[in-house]
């Protein structure tokens, strides 16, 4: 849908005057429609601008010259005073700028994560205690891990309606709210007869988690600028990794294994209760005093094109069912839930992996956890500061997913071996790889389906890793409790290797990309959206990635 002097209809005149309201910037220039009608302040839909012109058969693809001005129709490299002419008419990129309120963000989120994943391992990774205390079988000391996985699928989708709905701050509020309030339950429920109360303090912190594990992406791409997001995404799933880390570390400290004394057991299960209470109720108080919705200038063009789109105009089913028809979303939904069920897995079992081949060592089970999460917490940021760097999504991720089986593979056949320090090295790189590809999953699907909302794919790759966590740790548990450690280890890597098979399928389509650095080789589509008010005037702009850039 192009008029007849080359530009799309609906574009915003970016040269046009502009007025401060409230910290926000609005455009107060007019200009004409197709009709030749003056556009009001009503009715302007801001639009990138594409280079389209009539195409021959020996015509080049247009180019995309939202952020920079450098190309020509043709592909010409244009000269510095046509760059310029362009930069100060209506080929100029939107306004964007950076805050430093992002790092209190940042922190405050990634602190709030942690305590969410701290208070979901710190029943599994001292398991055996939890058994004598409450009278239990493990099996049911393992619900109180898996319920966080059981949760999150049928509340997924009601949890990223309210993000894209009521927003980031109200979904912070939420996340870190549900779990100061259950950390506070679990503080009533320190008696053997008590279970019950325990379990439903993790049913509400599993629900927490639901408000916290699709944020990283949202909160990197709100808040961060192009060359920083990759890395402002890893450090926010670096802080639920954290939490996983310290669970494996401080339970086994606070509450170590003491034979019949329940009185001095349920002692230094308050003490840790209460300890996770305290500290989730001043960070709730953070939250309520840093989040913000959004800055008030977007950091980058894609977050600037987003942000310009109205509200009415959006459809959270139509959203949904644009993610699921688009393929390589739907093979990394797939094979990012096989990688991130196979870690909870091995994170819910560690202890009792240990224990069968080290009696005794439930200490270092904890240490070997925390090795694996610190390990992998070292691998997410240098996964994210690569893309950042590199932006070769699919290549980095199908790489660290083969890496992930051979780690799999090396921590499998070396676990039985008798020497405890072999299980530290070989925990250490099954962690740097398979916990550092969780960021890399969030980035990839984010660039692929671009301009769907972050939440959105973030939560439903959640939804799939919890899925397949639970399949994974009840298939596991019950090889490992029927024949051995090395039985349940070998059915991950199984399943691991089919994950790499499809990844490799995965057409990469950095979209989020094209629209942040307008490469040259990306075509550009204007669809017009029907509003029900303006049939019409909506343009979305389309963009594909060449094959040579994939």
């Amino acid at each position: 849908m192009v008029s007849t002097n080359g530009h799309i209809p609906g574009q915003r005149d970016l040269s046009a005057p502009t007025e401060e309201l409230n910290g926000d910037i609005h455009h107060t220039g007019t200009q004409p429609e197709q009709d030749g009608a003056p556009r009001g302040p009503d009715r302007e839909l801001p639009t990138y601008t594409a280079n389209v012109a009539p195409r021959g058969p020996d015509r080049e693809l247009p180019t995309y010259t939202a952020s920079n001005g450098d190309r020509q129709q043709g592909g010409a490299p244009r000269s510095p005073g046509e760059r310029e002419a362009m930069l100060s008419g209506q080929q100029k990129p939107l306004e964007t700028r950076l805050f430093y309120r992002r790092f209190a963000i940042l922190g405050v989120f990634s602190l709030y994560s942690l305590v969410n994943a701290f208070q979901w391992i710190q029943y599994s990774i001292i398991t055996n205690v939890f058994t004598d205390f409450y009278g239990l079988s493990s099996d049911k000391i393992d619900w109180l891990s898996m319920v966080y996985m059981l949760v999150y699928v049928p509340l997924i989708f009601p949890a990223t309606w309210l993000l894209d709905k009521k927003g980031l701050r109200v979904t912070a509020l939420l996340g870190s709210g549900l779990n100061c309030l259950g950390a506070w339950i679990k503080c009533a429920s320190v008696r053997p007869d008590l279970f019950g109360v325990t379990m439903f303090a993790q049913f509400v912190c599993s629900v927490a988690q639901i408000f916290i594990l699709g944020l990283p992406s949202r909160v990197a791409s709100v808040w961060f600028g192009p060359k920083e997001v990759s890395t402002a995404c890893a450090t926010a799933v670096l802080g639920n990794q954290l939490g996983t880390a310290i669970g494996f570390l401080l339970p086994p400290v606070l509450v170590p294994k003491i034979d019949n004394n329940v009185e001095l057991t349920g002692h230094n299960i308050s003490i840790m209760f209460y300890g996770t209470a305290a500290v989730s109720t001043f960070l709730f108080i953070l939250t309520i005093a840093v989040f913000k919705e959004k800055p008030k200038v977007p950091p980058s063009q894609s977050q600037a094109v987003l942000q310009d789109n109205s509200p009415d105009d959006y459809s959270y089913k139509v959203s949904i069912l644009n993610l699921f028809k688009n393929v390589p979303f739907v093979l990394l939904l797939v094979s990012y839930g096989i990688m991130t069920g196979c870690f909870y897995s091995v994170s819910t079992l560690l202890n009792q992996m240990i224990t069968f081949h080290y009696e005794g060592e439930e200490v270092n089970a904890g240490r070997i956890g925390l090795t694996l999460v610190i390990a992998g917490m070292i691998g997410s940021i240098f996964c994210g500061l690569w893309l950042d760097y590199s932006k070769t999504y699919k290549q980095t991720t199908l790489v660290v997913y083969i890496l992930s089986f051979i780690g799999m593979l090396v921590f499998t056949f070396t676990l039985d071996l008798g020497n405890i320090v072999v299980v530290f090295v070989t925990g250490g790189i099954l962690g740097f790889f398979m916990t550092g590809y969780l960021p890399l999953g969030f980035e990839f699907a984010v660039e692929i389906t671009y301009p769907e909302s972050e939440g959105t794919s973030s939560g439903l790759l959640n939804a799939s890793a919890q899925i397949f966590g639970i399949l994974f740790t009840l298939a596991q548990g019950r090889l490992t409790t029927d024949y051995n450690p090395q039985a349940g280890n070998i059915f991950l890597c199984v399943w691991m290797f089919i994950g790499i098979i499809l990844t490799a399928l995965i057409k990469s389509d950095l979209r989020r990309h094209n629209v942040n650095y307008g490469i040259a080789n990306s075509t550009i589509k204007a669809v017009p959206v029907e509003s029900p008010t303006e049939p019409e005037q909506g343009i979305v702009i389309l963009t594909t990635q060449s094959s040579s850039a994939v």
